[in-house]
């Protein structure tokens, strides 16, 4: 007969082992994340003719800067940071803005025809007009070559809209009868009730809004005609592409600095250089909204 104190030193020994198998999956998934991250790392500051002969893991065998003054090297690239950096800003907190003046409204039960809208809003995210219309669209509204192409037409994302619909309507509706009792407007407990509560909701999807932004190299090559205004991403796709072109003469060139002991810059070192690049100062936001983000999250996922 198994005692009760011998039954909770199994349960307690079979809780340990439960938890411990959790801990050393976490572990294993945090290792494939961040181990090809260092290794990229490691081969952007690593000379290209070096890495070619293989064996550059996880610290730099030949350490280098050549690589990222080669990307630096085109005074085009500080250029696009600016447009890049104005772009994330200016659309962030317009986005930011709209959709939540529309999730705003939208959780209003007694707005006229609420569930039309969701309807009609909801029907963009299954379908799309196509590039070619898109493109024509963008034209009459003279957003190609404008800065605006970065802008408007990302102002509002279905998806984040129906998520910051779902938190507004998680927030008591107590709270804004006594602000209307109080005296307060749609506008005053927009202002002093909503947006002060919904900080999670509003840092995760600033947070998107702002990565969408940074990683988007399609608007620049699509809607630009003038490479002036190309965001940094646009000009990193397109050095890759110069890049790649010129593989073949990679070869040659490595051979060489292999037989000479030259430095040599290489594609697919630029190629870790320009990820590194394009990678590292979006990932410096994060810090900054940690705190929001774990509870942003889950939007969603559990309805009271």
């Amino acid at each position: 007969m198994i005692t009760p104190k011998k039954n909770k030193i199994k349960q307690s020994l079979g809780d340990r082992i439960i938890q411990g198998f959790i801990i050393l999956v976490i572990l294993a998934l945090c290792l494939v994340i961040i181990l090809p991250c260092i290794n990229v790392l490691a081969l952007s500051l690593n000379d290209g003719a070096d890495a070619a002969k293989g064996g550059v893991y996880f610290f730099p065998r030949a350490f280098t800067l050549e690589n990222f003054k080669q990307v630096f090297s085109d005074g085009s690239i500080m250029k696009a940071y600016k447009y890049t950096i104005l772009r994330v800003v200016i659309g962030t907190l317009l986005t930011l803005i709209v959709t939540s003046l529309a999730a705003f409204a939208l959780k209003e039960k007694d707005l006229p025809g609420v569930k039309v809208i969701t309807i009609l809003i909801t029907f963009t995210m299954l379908f799309g007009g196509g590039m070619i219309p898109t493109y024509v669209q963008y034209k009459n509204l003279h957003l190609i070559n404008n800065f605006w192409v970065y802008v408007v037409p990302s102002l509002v994302s279905v998806t984040y809209l129906l998520m910051m619909r779902a938190y507004f309507e998680g927030i008591p509706a107590s709270l804004e009868e006594s602000a209307k009792l109080d005296g307060c407007g749609y506008f005053g407990i927009y202002g002093r009730i909503i947006l002060p509560l919904s900080k999670p909701v509003i840092a995760v999807i600033g947070l998107y809004t702002a990565v969408n932004h940074w990683n988007d190299w399609f608007s620049g090559a699509f809607y630009m005609t003038s490479n002036e205004k190309w965001p940094v991403q646009t000009v990193l796709q397109q050095m890759l592409a110069r890049a790649m072109s010129a593989s073949q003469k990679d070869i040659t060139s490595v051979a060489q600095a292999l037989v000479q002991g030259a430095s040599t810059v290489t594609s697919d070192s630029l190629k870790m250089a320009a990820v590194v690049i394009t990678t590292v100062p979006i990932l410096l936001i994060y810090p900054f909204v940690q705190k929001y983000f774990a509870s942003g999250i889950m939007i969603g996922a559990v309805k009271g």
